[in-house]
């Protein structure tokens, strides 16, 4: 069995969700204690709940603990983990992209193709965007020889939730390591400016514009797509941009809306992101930088890139993969990691 102490780094969720996505993989058994412990409100939250039960779902997992603000739970993974057509709804405004950040990992080494169908949340701070996702990491994970595909079926915000996307994954024989070593020169910065029941304000296109301009003083000439949705359950926003370079490295930046947050505001803060993490050298961005560990760790081979700099979920989860056995190393902010090298 693997003892994880959910206190250790930053005591996030994270702890929690790819600590059981390693697990199910692995075959291994699981006690975490300590869930959530440095939050606000420790425990399980209905996001995370959402993730332990989705997963043991998928490999037919006894889990013991699995209810919301739990702070201890032990986890048995079953037998082989199952592909197919899974919906869930996490009946919150949580985040539907940390669900299938979970989930990601095990529809990858699944006995068939998976489609996951998830309800919730979209666009909100603190977890990763639908956008970013489907522009940024999917594409680089793609590099990796993992064949994603996102669709956003309807946008969803809090404090209403309602937002679906849909997710198609192809199960592979293994995970390839990614080489990115030098950042090269930015090719291009395309971006979606998104908002719901606010064409009469104009949300999108004040975003858009002032991420435009933002960026065109410092000698860019981004691409940005405006998008009016009336679909959602409430009004709502998110900016999201990414730039591609020379050497087929893609960085991202986003923000969700909220009240008392302006356009204005949104589209200097994504356009100042950006071109920090560019400036820094890195080859992915801020956000990429810890969600590509848990796949490196699992692929065969080492994997390489260069980070903007270490932030709270990059030491963590390179603690936490390190206890499943993959070797990282972190000089400076040049990053490796040695696989576990594991096999459907």
């Amino acid at each position: 069995m693997i003892h994880i102490d959910g206190s250790e780094r930053s005591g996030s969720g994270t702890i929690v969700r790819y600590a059981i996505a390693l697990c199910s993989l692995l075959g291994e058994e699981l006690h975490i204690i300590n869930i959530r412990a440095k939050r606000d409100k420790p425990g399980l939250r209905p996001q995370h709940l959402a993730s332990v039960r989705a997963c043991a779902q998928m490999c037919d997992a006894q889990v013991e603990g699995a209810e919301v603000n739990s702070k201890e739970i032990a986890y048995k993974p079953g037998g082989k983990i199952k592909g197919g057509y899974y919906e869930w709804d996490i009946g919150t405004a949580g985040s539907t992209t940390m669900l299938v950040m979970s989930l990601l990992p095990l529809a990858c080494f699944a006995d068939k193709d998976t489609t996951i169908r998830v309800t919730g949340g979209l666009f909100q701070d603190f977890a990763p965007s639908a956008h970013h996702m489907q522009r940024v990491l999917f594409p680089t994970l793609q590099k990796m020889g993992v064949q994603t595909s996102l669709e956003v079926i309807r946008p969803g915000y809090v404090p209403k939730g309602g937002g679906v996307i849909q997710v198609n994954i192809k199960s592979v024989n293994s995970i390839k390591p990614l080489a990115l070593s030098r950042q090269g020169r930015v090719k291009s910065i395309k971006g979606l400016s998104l908002s719901s029941h606010l064409k009469k304000p104009r949300v999108s296109e004040r975003m858009a514009r002032e991420c435009r301009e933002f960026l065109v003083q410092k000698g860019y000439r981004p691409d940005i797509e405006t998008l009016w949705d009336e679909t959602s359950s409430q009004e709502g926003a998110s900016l999201a941009i990414w730039a591609e370079t020379d050497t087929g490295c893609l960085l991202g930046a986003d923000r969700a809306g909220r009240r008392g947050r302006s356009s204005e505001e949104i589209g200097r803060y994504v356009a100042r992101t950006l071109l920090e993490d560019l400036g820094a050298g890195a080859t992915v961005d801020r956000y990429l930088a810890d969600q590509l560990i848990i796949y490196a760790a699992l692929a065969r081979g080492t994997t390489q890139c260069i980070i903007p700099r270490l932030t709270g979920h990059v030491e963590t989860n390179l603690w936490l993969v390190e206890q499943f056995g993959a070797r990282p190393r972190l000089e400076g902010n040049d990053l490796q990691i040695e696989g576990l090298e594991l096999t459907r």
